[in-house]
């Protein structure tokens, strides 16, 4: 029997939530709704999600960021979906430097968000990709280098913080140095997500992990086409 799957909806427009919960339960999630951060902690604590898909605009003076900051300094792990009604850059990207693991942005299909819910669980639990342990040496392009047993990475032999998605990026990318990946083949390999979807998702993370690493990172730009790591950093 498959085990119970579970998605936290934070959202406080009531036909909004209602969408998402109907297709999430129609796909076989068993869904909680809140409307604002109290109501989310409170849904959270008595039946503990395996997904939050949390709008950034809420009521009450806190808002979805407020939440997904207070859960990640908790050690709380649990794979964080970030909705949001404005077509906004730093929305993204700050929600993501907190540790989300996507985003999208109203208004969406609701196939696509149950696309989404299902990509994320299948990176395992707390969202992290599934990993086969092996004997994998640490990799090294320029100055950084990246332990996949340890799931390490440093930079100029400092550590470096990573979220799970953005490590799982930066790993794919190092495993074939110097080869040129699409952005639709990013979404389908680390992501899995269709090679087609529209969605900024991989510009965002590309340039988290950019931001974490500093003049250290490896990641090449290849225009109109997508991004590379070696040491010709553009």
């Amino acid at each position: 029997m498959d085990p119970v799957r579970r998605v936290l909806v934070v959202e406080d427009e009531p036909a909004l939530a209602d969408l998402a919960r109907m297709y999430l339960e129609r796909d076989g999630f068993v869904v909680d709704v809140a409307g604002d951060v109290a109501g989310a902690q409170l849904a959270a604590r008595r039946n503990p999600p395996n997904v939050v898909l949390l709008d950034i605009g809420l009521p009450g003076g806190r808002d979805g960021v407020d939440l997904c900051r207070e859960m990640r300094a908790a050690g709380d792990w649990t794979p964080v979906i970030l909705v949001t009604a404005r077509d906004d850059e730093v929305d993204r990207v700050l929600g993501l430097e907190l540790g989300a693991d996507d985003y999208v942005t109203k208004p969406y299909s609701p196939r696509e968000l149950v696309a989404r819910v299902k990509a994320v669980l299948r990176r395992g639990p707390g969202g992290t990709a599934t990993v086969v342990v092996s004997e994998e040496p640490p990799l090294q392009v320029g100055r950084v280098r990246l332990d996949a047993g340890r799931r390490e990475v440093f930079a100029d032999d400092q550590p470096v913080d990573l979220t799970a998605t953005e490590f799982d990026l930066l790993a794919h990318l190092m495993r074939r140095p110097g080869r040129v990946f699409g952005r639709g083949e990013l979404l389908s390999q680390v992501w899995d997500y269709p090679p087609d979807d529209a969605t900024r998702t991989v510009d965002v993370h590309v340039a988290q992990v950019r931001a974490k690493l500093g003049d250290a990172s490896p990641i090449r730009t290849v225009r109109g086409v997508g991004y590379a790591a070696d040491d010709r950093r553009a």
